[in-house]
């Protein structure tokens, strides 16, 4: 198989980018506010996704809860991909698609924020878990892929990269969550640090 050009690579990267910006730069700035407001008011951000974006929901949630760019107290961000003694036990005893549902069941609260991660936007397990969260009186987000799948139809704040190419949404969500984590802190910076 022939090797792609990397600038090609790189153009496609930034030509997605760009159009993913432009088409929810507004939603995300509207998604900044709400979740400063609920860090503020002594809420929990919840982070979840299958594989890559399992990784990515660990990362992101690493940043608020320990820094981004700023020394500042930690803000209150759990990912629920990490525990393997609770994924497996609820895998085992329910099914794999209730992994993250049961843990919001458990953990989270009304006015709390569910960020689900989804390539495909149809990841079962994410999707369920967003529906709870919404029905649950949870802030909903998605960093989707595709058309957003049954995902989006249960986020408030439905951040969707308009393509089928799995590694280059990972790379947009990537972006997307380093801008959210660097505007969240000066948000909060701005008021406490």
């Amino acid at each position: 198989m022939e090797l792609k050009n990397i600038p090609h690579l790189l153009d496609e990267v930034k030509t997605l980018g760009e159009s993913f910006f432009k088409e929810h730069e507004p939603l995300l700035y509207q998604l900044i506010a709400t979740c400063s407001q609920a860090l503020e008011q002594g809420q929990t951000l919840f982070f979840f996704g299958n594989g890559g974006s399992a990784s990515q929901a660990q990362h992101l949630a690493a940043e608020l809860v320990n820094r981004f760019l700023f020394n500042r107290e930690p803000l209150a961000a759990i990912a629920l991909t990490c525990d393997s003694s609770i994924l497996t036990s609820i895998a085992n005893d329910f099914d794999f698609r209730d992994i993250f549902r049961r843990q919001l069941q458990a953990l989270g609260k009304p006015g709390d924020v569910a960020i689900g991660l989804s390539t495909s936007g149809t990841s079962e397990n994410v999707a369920l878990a967003l529906q709870y969260a919404k029905k649950a009186g949870l802030v909903t987000v998605g960093f989707l892929g595709n058309d957003g799948g049954r995902c989006k139809d249960h986020c408030d704040f439905p951040l969707t990269v308009r393509s089928s190419d799995t590694p280059r949404i990972q790379e947009i969500h990537l972006l997307l969550g380093h801008i959210f984590c660097e505007q969240l802190e000066r948000k909060v910076c701005t008021r406490s640090c």
